[in-house]
């Protein structure tokens, strides 16, 4: 058997390790001339860690990579409404890690490099169309002049690029633009002092109004963290056109940005400062897409952010790609038929997905800080008498068991 995967992202670049640990054949085509370290934090958890610890990539993302071991959510104003450990400190059996987008992608693409070997790993190839039949299906690429480059031919084809997916509009042409909430992230990271544990995460503020700072890796010295930072708030209507177009890669404006970040308290640390100290940043329009019907078409399927784009909520886009691909290899390796495995590896993940993109929408488990903000607006003496415990933990915990990383976790109460 014979896979060809369509975008060398997380997604793309795991699932060609997932089938090399399974002996089945496969070639990557990524339409950016180079596999580049983008972006900047994301949290990966414990049930996608699992995956790659078991691909041998535990140890090199402990040099890139910091354990997170806490994580509180705050209201706008700084006042705690719920607290607890992560990764191993919370019962897992391996870490949460806060990581450079582009350095968790490094680690992949180094080991698909060294596997598979360069020669099965093609940059500058852009999807054109692809045929199938009976028999298998073939590709056609094109680079970025229009000049065609690669014809390939294999039993299965892997959409696994991205919300402006080529795959997914040549099956669903008429789907149109993805859907736009009136949100837009910005982010950053700085070399900052370090905070708390030096392994903790704050999360401030409800959908409307939200901050995220976390620190990613090593600082330039044992005193400062390389420290991510976000910024996500409400400036449009739901539903309507976003101001720009969806590129991670868009550099964002101190003057658009600061008035939101003014309206944050973070007792922790100063945020207007890091956010100011940050020589530059990136903004992006949160969009996502509704859930498909199905992914599979004969032989082709659709996996990551090609298959399920959602929000930035509860740190589970790369993870739920991790999980995909992992679906997806034993599928292929267990069915009889291509045909057969897609539909397995799809009955298994679409249902969960298309649940967790619904759940971000509403707000994931921060959704407790919008509960908490919306019954006081003006503050609290004591939470308890705003949402007691157990209503608080049932926000949380539910998400964290519908997304599949709930575990035995130590949570002190919020005063």
């Amino acid at each position: 058997m014979k896979a060809i995967i369509v975008g060398g992202g997380i997604g793309g670049l795991t699932t060609a390790l997932m089938l090399r640990a399974r002996g089945i054949d496969c070639e990557l085509f990524e339409q950016a001339d180079a596999i580049r370290e983008l972006g900047v934090g994301i949290n990966t958890l414990p049930h996608a860690i699992r995956e790659l610890a078991q691909l041998g990539l535990l140890d090199r993302l402990d040099e890139v990579a910091i354990r997170t071991y806490e994580l509180f959510y705050l209201t706008r104003r700084g006042q705690e409404v719920w607290h607890e450990t992560r990764g191993v400190d919370a019962g897992h059996d391996v870490p949460q890690f806060s990581i450079h987008r582009g350095r968790l992608q490094s680690v992949i693409h180094q080991a698909v490099m060294e596997r598979l070997g360069p020669g099965k790993v093609h940059t500058g190839c852009r999807l054109g169309s692809f045929t199938q039949d009976e028999g298998g299906v073939t590709a056609y690429f094109f680079d970025r002049t229009g000049a065609h480059v690669h014809t390939v031919r294999g039993d299965v084809l892997i959409g696994a690029d991205g919300i402006h997916s080529k795959v997914r509009q040549t099956l669903f042409p008429n789907e149109g633009a993805p859907c736009w909430n009136g949100l837009m992230l910005w982010r950053g990271a700085t070399d900052w002092p370090v905070f708390l544990t030096g392994r903790s995460m704050i999360i401030a503020g409800g959908l409307n109004a939200k901050a995220v700072i976390y620190p990613i890796a090593e600082g330039s010295s044992p005193a400062t963290r390389l420290t991510n930072w976000a910024v996500l708030v409400r400036i449009g209507d739901a539903n309507s056109t976003p101001p720009r177009r969806e590129d991670w890669s868009r550099l964002g404006k101190a003057d658009e940005l600061m008035p939101h970040v003014n309206g944050f308290s973070i007792p922790q640390v100063d945020f207007a400062a890091m956010v100011r100290a940050t020589p530059e940043f990136w903004e992006y329009p949160c969009c996502d897409r509704d859930p498909l019907p199905y992914w599979s078409s004969g032989r082709v399927t659709l996996l990551g952010d090609a298959a399920h784009p959602m929000y930035p909520v509860g740190s589970n886009g790369a993870s739920q790609a991790i999980l995909d691909a992992r679906a997806l290899a034993d599928a292929l390796a267990r069915s009889e038929h291509p045909r057969q495995a897609l539909m397995v590896y799809e009955q298994k993940r679409l249902p969960m997905t298309a649940e967790i993109v619904a759940s971000n929408r509403r707000g994931g488990p921060e959704g407790v800080i919008d509960a908490v903000e919306q019954l006081a607006p003006q503050g609290f003496t004591d939470i308890n008498t705003i949402l007691n415990y157990e209503a608080r933990e049932g926000i949380v915990r539910g998400y964290a068991s519908r997304a599949g990383f709930a575990a035995r976790m130590v949570t002190r109460q919020a005063s």
